[in-house]
Formats: C-alpha cells, sequence, structure tokens
C-alpha cells in the first residue's frame, strides 16, 4: 500500500492488474452449441474466426448469456453414441424390415421387456437402480417412459415410490387441488415438468405465460427477494380463483421445491424416445441390437463382458473370433443349428487394430478363406502379419478354425511373420521361380509341441480379449463352489439389498491388483475379481495383504470371505481371509467323471493319478470297438485338486473332465 502510494510505477503496474483482473485470456468455444438470428448475424454481435482453423466457422464475441439479449436463438447440439448404435442395428436389421421412425409406441413386447426390468443395453435405462423401479413401475405406455426420465435424478427421486404406487392402484392420486387435476392427471398428482409449474401459475393464480416463466426461472434462482414477491402475487392470484391462502402457499412451497430440479418435458420426451427405440431393438430384434451395441463399446472389454452375460441369459450364442468368419465389427451369423448368433469382432481382440482386421476381412472376401497359417502369412502383407497381431489373434482363438493346436500357432509366430515379409519382397521384387510361385515349397515347419492346458489357454483368451469367452476357470470347480455355499458375483447386490448378515463366501479368479498407501502409511490393496456371472472389486487391508500377496496375482482363483455393504449401487467388499481355491476345493469336490476318446490314454492318465490318493473318486468313461461306452470307477480316492483336474485334461486322448 505504502509502495502503491509512493511509487507512480508500482501504481500503474497494479492499477493495470486491476483492469485485467477477470477478464477472458483466450477465446474459447462451446463444444455444441449454435446460434441463429433473423439476419445476418454480424449486424447483430460481433464475430471472430480462428486464423489458425481455415475450416472453423464464425464465432460470437459475446458469450451464452449475451447472446440471446442481442436476439440471437441458441441451440445446445448433443452428440450420442447410442444415435448411431440405433443406426447400426437398423443396418444389420435391414433397412426393407424396418424404419426405426415409424416403429409404434405401444408395441407389447417392448413393455413386456421393460416390466420385468430387462433393459441392459437400453440408453438410460440400462443402470440397475432403472432396472429396479422398471420392475416395480411396470411402464405400459410411453408416457412413462417420459415421466421417469424426468424423475430419475437427485431431488425428484423422492417421488418415485408414490408414482409407482398411485399407477399400481395402491394409492390415490392428490391434485392438491380440483383444478389441477387436468395438469397433474398425467402424472398420478406428481409435479414432473417445468411445464407443468408454468400451467400451475396459470390455471390456480392467473400468471400470463410469460409471467409463469419468469416465476419458474425466479424459482431455479432461489433470490429470497425475488421468492418473495412471487409468492404474494401467487397467493393474491390464486384468491382471486376461490383458493384458500394457507392452500395457495403450500402449493406455492411445492411448486418452489420442485422448480429447482424440475424438468422440462420437451427436454424428457426426445430423450425417452431414444429409449424407446432402443428398448423396441432389443425387444423385436435382440441379436441385431447386441452386434450394434458392442460393436459401439468395442474398446470396453467390461462393457463387452456384460453384454455377454445378458447374450448368454438370453440364450443368444455370442460365436468366438474366426478368421475366416468373423468381421471386424460384431456380426449377426446364423449357426449350423439355424439360431441367430453374435460372431465375435476381430478388432475388438486386444492388439489388432480395427484397419489391420479390414485388410483382413478384405482379402477373405476377395479370395476366399483362408487355408492355413501359411496361406494366412503369404496372402497378408507386414501390416497384418506382424508378430503382436499374430500372439494376439492367436491367443484369442481366431485361428482355431486353421490351427486347433494354439500352444503350436503360438511358437511359430516368429517363422510365420519372417515368412511373410519374404514372400512379399519375393513377389515385389518378381523373384519367384521359373514354374510360378514357389512359396509352398519354402514354408517353414510347425514346432510339435503340446497345446496348452486348459487353464492357460484361458488365462491367454483373457489377456487378447480382456474376459474370459469360451468358458471360465471356475467352470471346472461348479459343483464345489456350490457346496462351498460361494455367492455369485451377479447375486451381490440383491444379497447387500436384503440385509444378508455375516461374512459373504466368495470365488474369483483375480484380474488386477492397485496397490495404495494409507495416510498412515499402511499398505492396502484393490483387487478385482471375476466369476462365471460377473466381476467385483475387494479391498484389502495391510495385515492380510502382506500375508496373501502371492495369492492376489492376475490369474490366481481365490476362495475369499469378505464382509459387504452398499454405498449407493456400488457393492463394497473388504476381504477378511484369502485362500487358494484349489486347495479349498480338493476337500470339497466328491470327484472326476473322465471322458476317454482314445483308450491308448489310460497309461498316461495312470501315472497322472499316481501318489494324488484323497477323498474323491475317479469315474472313468471309455469307448468299445462296437460304439459303445463302458463307465469304470476306479478303486481308491484322490485329490480332486484343480492343478490335476489341468493336468488330465491336457493328456491326449481326453475328451472330457467333469465334477460329479
Amino acid at each position: 500500500k505504502e509502495q502503491y502510494a509512493a511509487d507512480e510505477e508500482i501504481k500503474r503496474l497494479i492499477d493495470l492488474a486491476l483492469q485485467l483482473e477477470g477478464l477472458y485470456r483466450n477465446a474459447s468455444t462451446h463444444a455444441a452449441g449454435v446460434v441463429i438470428g433473423d439476419r445476418p448475424l454480424d449486424e447483430l454481435v460481433p464475430l471472430y474466426r480462428d486464423t489458425d482453423d481455415k475450416e472453423s466457422l464464425p464465432a460470437t464475441q459475446f458469450n451464452m448469456k449475451w447472446v440471446e439479449t442481442a436476439g440471437l436463438v441458441k441451440f445446445d447440439f448433443l452428440g450420442l453414441k447410442t444415435l448411431t448404435v440405433i443406426e447400426k442395428a437398423c443396418e444389420l436389421v435391414g433397412r426393407d424390415r424396418i424404419d426405426i421412425s415409424k416403429i409404434p409406441l405401444d408395441d407389447e413386447p417392448t413393455f413386456k421387456m421393460l416390466a420385468k426390468g430387462d433393459a441392459y443395453g437400453v440408453f438410460q435405462m440400462e443402470g440397475s437402480g432403472m432396472r429396479d423401479i422398471l420392475g416395480k413401475l411396470k411402464p405400459n405406455r410411453f408416457e412413462d417412459l417420459i415421466a421417469l426420465v424426468a424423475l430419475y435424478r437427485p431431488g425428484p427421486m423422492d417421488d418415485i415410490p408414490t408414482y409407482i404406487s398411485v399407477k399400481n392402484g395402491q394409492e390415490k392420486p392428490d391434485y392438491l387441488h380440483p383444478s389441477l387435476k387436468p395438469i397433474l392427471e398425467e402424472t398420478y398428482g406428481i409435479m414432473v415438468y417445468q411445464e407443468q409449474v408454468m400451467q400451475i401459475a396459470q390455471v390456480l393464480s392467473g400468471y400470463s405465460l410469460g409471467g409463469a416463466d419468469l416465476l419458474r426461472r425466479a424459482m431455479g434462482k432461489k433470490i429470497q427477494s425475488e421468492m418473495d414477491a412471487q409468492r404474494a402475487n401467487f397467493v393474491e392470484g390464486a384468491a382471486r380463483n376461490n383458493v384458500e391462502q394457507a392452500r395457495a402457499s403450500m402449493i406455492f412451497d411445492k411448486v418452489a421445491k420442485f422448480a429447482g430440479y424440475g424438468f422440462n418435458k420437451c427436454h424428457s420426451a426426445p430423450y425417452a424416445l431414444v429409449a424407446y427405440q432402443t428398448a423396441y431393438l432389443r425387444a423385436n430384434y435382440p441379436v441385431e441390437f447386441f452386434a450394434a451395441s458392442m460393436t459401439l463399446d468395442m474398446g470396453n472389454a467390461d462393457k463387452i463382458g456384460n453384454f455377454r452375460r445378458e447374450l448368454e441369459r438370453l440364450q443368444i450364442p455370442l460365436l468366438p473370433p474366426d478368421a475366416n468368419k468373423s468381421m471386424a465389427e460384431f456380426a449377426v451369423e446364423t449357426t449350423l443349428e439355424g439360431r441367430k448368433g453374435v460372431r465375435y469382432a476381430l478388432a475388438a481382440i486386444k492388439g489388432v487394430g480395427r484397419e489391420a482386421m479390414a485388410r483382413l476381412v478384405e482379402e477373405r472376401a476377395a479370395k476366399g478363406p483362408f487355408k492355413d497359417l501359411f496361406d494366412f502369412a503369404e496372402r497378408l502383407d507386414q501390416r497384418v502379419v506382424n508378430k503382436r497381431l499374430l500372439e494376439s489373434l492367436i491367443k484369442a482363438g481366431a485361428f482355431d478354425s486353421l490351427n486347433k493346436n494354439r500352444a503350436q500357432g503360438f511358437g511359430a509366430v516368429e517363422a510365420l511373420s519372417r515368412h511373410s515379409q519374404a514372400t512379399h519382397e519375393a513377389r515385389a521384387s518378381n523373384q519367384n521361380s521359373l514354374f510360378g510361385d514357389d512359396t509352398a515349397q519354402r514354408r517353414p515347419q510347425l514346432p510339435k509341441v503340446p497345446d496348452w492346458a486348459p487353464m492357460e489357454k484361458l488365462q491367454n483368451e483373457f489377456s487378447a480379449i480382456g474376459f474370459y469367452l469360451s468358458s471360465h476357470p471356475l467352470a471346472a470347480y461348479e459343483r464345489s463352489l456350490q457346496r462351498l455355499g460361494v455367492t455369485r458375483a451377479a447375486d451381490l447386490s440383491a444379497l447387500l439389498a436384503r440385509g444378508a448378515p455375516g461374512r459373504i463366501k466368495l470365488a474369483g479368479t483375480v484380474i488386477d491388483r492397485q496397490e495404495r498407501t494409507s495416510a498412515k502409511g499402511n499398505r492396502f490393496a484393490f483387487v478385482q475379481c471375476s466369476d462365471q456371472s460377473g466381476a467385483f472389486e475387494l479391498t484389502v487391508f495391510s495385515e492380510l495383504l502382506g500375508s496373501k500377496r502371492n495369492l492376489l496375482e492376475a490369474g490366481q482363483a481365490v476362495l475369499v470371505s469378505a464382509d459387504g455393504r452398499l454405498d449407493g449401487e456400488q457393492v463394497k467388499l473388504t476381504a477378511q481371509s484369502v485362500d487358494k481355491l484349489e486347495d479349498a476345493v480338493a476337500n470339497a469336490a466328491a470327484g472326476l467323471r473322465i471322458v476317454l476318446s482314445d483308450p491308448s490314454a489310460l497309461e498316461a492318465l495312470r501315472k497322472t493319478l499316481e501318489g494324488k490318493r484323497g477323498r474323491g473318486r475317479v469315474t472313468l468313461v471309455v469307448p468299445m470297438p462296437d460304439e459303445a461306452e463302458a463307465e469304470v470307477s476306479l478303486p481308491g480316492n484322490y485329490a480332486i485338486a484343480g492343478g490335476l483336474r489341468d493336468a488330465i485334461s491336457s493328456l491326449a486322448g481326453i475328451a472330457q473332465v467333469e465334477e460329479i
């Protein structure tokens, strides 16, 4: 302050700083804001154009508040991924079979589906909370969906139970005043839309349409002086319509409370329409709808995994990735049994890239299916046949139709890549033999190695796809898990919502572990696990983490005892104990039933079982010469652990290993 008074230069510096304070430092534009006027815009507002971007549109120099005062009309255009899902689903169905703009808004299968809470993938309605409400509400008209979109937000959500009770005839509607029945009847006596606020002010208190809009804005701002003035106007107007003061004041309070968070019906209706369109597609064309939805969520392995579980629940086949059948995107395919299914997208495999997979599909369409791994390498160049891409396709099982032994293909990746490069270099330099392309004579040998064990195959599949597609590591333990009283991940929310007491027993395969340090310096971890029904996250604190860290590595199968609670819709689990699943199951399994495809496997099986004594029985199913089968129980009992099961499954001549 003293320097400001004594030094002219400092005074000038501070004065300039005060003038600059609060001014915009750079030009910015609304991401989706568009304005229009009734004449050229430069006659109404100053404009500017970004000189660094020659293709940019002019922008106003006034901000959003002042352009409206200057006479412009504002629009906010929102880009929704769901619109692309609808577009793609309609393409898969066929333009000659569906026009989404002309679908009936009273489709019975659609409302039956929504009334059951089956809404995964439906715009605005796929969350567990919304699906629970749909099951209680049982919507049977489009207006219910408009109201639900408006109500399912903090604040209005409190009125959902009343809306449901009145709709289902369990309560009588309260219209606050007989004159308001025509306004509130559609929404069962509940204020749902801002338009209703304005209509109430008009009908009850004689407001003009413009005055009602000013009332709505004043209530939204919650400025006490404005609210007091509006209350007086509202009550006086109501008195002129023979509404007693106490009731008018009570209605004003209800209107004021609602107006702070109310939704425009004209805003809610288009959202509800998009929700209905996705629901219609899911109900009437589920295969095409899920294929389109999965394509648009291709980069999100968790979402794709959830869609897979939904397909499984609906008994829609999810066909594995196949270099000879898959497209770059998820596609609709009819199985040999005549059922429609979703064929897994090649571009959804990690580490391959959409462009490379598009090239693969183009080559296949032009010259037919690939005959084997070498044919694949010879027909596609290094942009597709590189080490990382080949490894990902093999791990995902995309080459199973060319070579079922994934370990053999994986071991040949380097050779295949070099062979592809040499083939294309020779073609480019025209260095083929006098008798044509001698590529086939120069093909390297595939390594002679046994295929991966089932568990290793699944782990590699998981690394390439992001979830277990062909099976799940816990599938082998299914009966033992039932005996152990294990809760499925998919059942956790419902179990905790019922207030289930005591510890929860869970089994899962560890997907990831992220360690943190608390404010007190203690280590703890968030551990992501999956079972056949879904995924769950555990919080593991320092003492347990220190003693069980080796079990909490990716790929490990564990049995967990945890305390659980619901935080909103989110399940929170705190681990209390962690054990190796194989050890826990060894004592729970009753036995194994081993189906042989070749009796010569008996000797290798005998050696594998040697020294594995325990409490489980083993039954063999052996093929006989006359195409019959003989089922034989082995003498003695064996330790039925996951490692033994995997070892038996990997033997040549073993067709199937299952729990009994």
